[in-house]
């Protein structure tokens, strides 16, 4: 669907020109069609990737892993570079829908991190079929003059700020907004109770639903993206949020010069890290286009320029030495080597502990 049309008719007449008077056939139009996140990319680096090679570039996005699986899944969807979170994209391997990739075709794999390619590996071994785009942590965002008068402190340090019914119900009436993803949720839960965040153990699963149950009549919303304006325009206090999407709510509050100031915290518990991955379907028409765009965006330079548009880590050291200051050098965004040190990551769930969690996220959002 992604491939102009044209007349059979004008198809015809172009190719009988050709034959009777010798002109050359038009050639077939390059082309690599994409699927990211929404506000993921700046956009000038798809038309500079178009000028420099003449490849078009179809964009497309999407605002849930769901979205994206149900698609890979049926196949079919005529998308050459997609972009999945790591647990997911652990399973869809093991469903047979990425290709390897050909590295002799990447010759910029030499800047990627190590450290991140690292922590890939129990989702992509080898790193046979991913690339990182991007990485980041799943914290706690908040309105610093609001939290303080509702608590009457601004050190905001712990999962404890939410998780207190408490402080939760303090917090109530200036708004708890939280992601509406149970593979978020539940392990950073786990991780205030002092339990293993990965547990899939149906007791530990359950010790974070009771948890959730009793802050749960002091959370406004569960959502996955009405956090970002609702903490920048101060509808809301607070919220559990994906990092650069709360740096996103923090630079629209300064934009809208409202007087709004939005913190970001990674727990000392700990948190979920995660990594969304550029990968290439199966069945992906337009393999050549896709292995150049992916060599594209590991150059620096422009996965730099990716980062500085939407605030998020990138797995690309090399970009380091060209990325703006006040990112490289902002903890929250490249947290130190203490703080690496508490991140996890989250292995994929299976069938059975992925119905738990549905079943215990859907009691604990409607709460019933």
């Amino acid at each position: 669907m992604f491939m102009k049309r044209r007349n059979l008719l004008a198809t015809v007449a172009i190719a009988a020109l050709s034959g009777i008077a010798g002109l050359p056939a038009t050639a077939q139009e390059r082309v690599v069609n994409v699927y990211n996140w929404s506000d993921y990319i700046d956009d000038s680096i798809l038309s500079d990737f178009t000028k420099e090679t003449g490849i078009k570039v179809v964009y497309d996005v999407f605002d849930a892993n769901e979205t994206l699986e149900a698609k890979l899944l049926t196949g079919g969807t005529g998308y050459d570079v997609v972009v999945p979170t790591n647990t997911f994209l652990q399973r869809q391997i093991a469903a047979g829908v990425y290709q390897k990739l050909d590295k002799s075709k990447l010759p910029n794999l030499k800047n990627m991190w190590d450290m991140i390619s690292e922590r890939m590996e129990p989702f992509d071994p080898g790193n046979e079929y991913s690339i990182n785009y991007m990485w980041g942590t799943v914290g706690i965002g908040y309105n610093k003059a609001k939290v303080k008068e509702a608590l009457g402190t601004d050190e905001i340090d712990s999962w404890k700020v939410i998780f207190d019914p408490a402080n939760a119900e303090k917090l109530k009436d200036c708004g708890i907004n939280m992601l509406d993803s149970p593979t978020d949720i539940i392990p950073v839960t786990l991780a205030y109770l002092g339990e293993n965040p990965d547990s899939h153990d149906p007791a530990d699963v359950a010790k974070a639903e009771e948890a959730l149950v009793k802050v749960r009549p002091f959370v406004r919303k569960f959502h996955s993206s009405e956090f970002i304006n609702g903490l920048a325009n101060g509808d809301i206090c607070i919220a559990i949020g994906w990092s650069g999407d709360i740096f996103q709510s923090r630079d629209r509050a300064v934009e809208a010069g409202n007087g709004v100031d939005v913190g970001y915290v990674i727990p000392k518990e700990g948190t979920q890290m995660w990594f969304d991955q550029m990968a290439i379907p199966a069945d992906a028409p337009h393999v050549e286009e896709a292995h150049e765009f992916l060599n594209y965006m590991m150059r620096p330079e422009v996965i730099a320029k990716a980062s500085t548009y939407i605030h998020y880590a990138n797995g690309n050291k090399a970009s380091q030495a060209v990325l703006d200051p006040e990112i490289v050098s902002d903890p929250t965004i490249y947290p130190d080597e203490a703080t690496l040190k508490k991140l996890f990551t989250n292995t994929t769930l299976d069938a059975k502990t992925q119905r738990l969690f549905t079943r215990t996220w859907t009691k604990i959002v409607t709460g019933q």
